[in-house]
């Protein structure tokens, strides 16, 4: 369809295939070495899919973070992403990772509902702040977790930080992209799973970051949210739509420091 082609990331990506295979290694050797600091396959819900794992740092944790991976809502699930709480848990937080339900099987409203269900249960493992980022689809919905209609206050109000890693964060054009035909998705649904729509929101610090060699519609993306909620900004030169989350493994990036700032 019309936008099929702006919304490719993999087509413009050298080595693309190589990327799900090396994530998923990656994340299975993590998992491996944290011991019994890693908490696995942690219910959330009742479904095969509403489960999360916790990584607990060595010291009491300062905070929660959740990373919510993305897959256009339709792929992977939290498995294949555990590497990325390096960061984070190296700077004292804890870090929990959820995977959900995928399109067609169930609606984004219904993936966004329970995001919030997972978000509701880890808040309750770990005491303090609360900071979320998401990749992509998984950007989208963190930046959902934001209106004050999904998550209660006693939830809402502990989120300091919200980070949309190349988001979508206006899902209007992917009507007219062929993956609609899985994500089911009508005018309204559209709008209204729209994080640039959403007009009362909790008052957390949000940052959208997106990588300059992405392609133009997640540019786009990007700074629609940036305009509608008056969020931070970052470019992050010469990284893509694959390799932008891979500062969450680095200790010292500027990622992880707005993160857990």
């Amino acid at each position: 369809m019309e936008l099929d082609d702006a919304y490719a990331n993999g087509a413009y990506i050298e080595g693309a295939a190589d990327y799900p295979p090396r994530w998923a290694a990656s994340a299975r050797d993590f998992r491996n070495s944290l011991h019994a600091r890693a908490r696995l396959d942690l219910p959330y819900g009742e479904g095969e899919r509403h489960k999360f794992d916790l990584f607990l740092p060595e010291t009491p944790a300062k905070g929660l973070f959740v990373f919510v991976h993305g897959g256009y809502w339709l792929k992977f699930d939290k498995s294949s992403w555990s590497h990325l709480a390096v960061g984070a848990l190296a700077q004292g937080w804890a870090v929990a990772m959820p995977s959900y339900d995928l399109c067609p099987q169930v609606s984004i409203a219904e993936i966004t509902g329970q995001i919030a269900q997972a978000v509701q249960v880890i808040a309750k493992e770990i005491d303090g702040p609360i900071a979320l980022a998401g990749h992509s689809a998984g950007g989208h919905l963190v930046a959902r977790m934001l209106d004050t209609a999904v998550l209660p206050p006693e939830v809402g109000e502990r989120i300091r930080t919200v980070v949309p890693i190349s988001p979508l964060s206006d899902l209007r054009p992917l009507l007219r992209t062929s993956m609609n035909r899985e994500l089911k998705l009508d005018a309204e649904q559209a709008e209204a799973e729209s994080p640039t729509e959403t007009k009362n929101r909790y008052g957390a610090n949000v940052t959208v970051w997106v990588g300059g060699a992405e392609r133009p519609a997640f540019l786009d993306q990007a700074i629609w949210l940036v305009e509608a909620w008056g969020a931070d900004h970052v470019i992050a030169l010469e990284k893509h739509h694959f390799n932008v989350i891979e500062a969450l493994a680095d200790p010292g990036s500027d990622l992880v420091a707005v993160i857990t700032g």
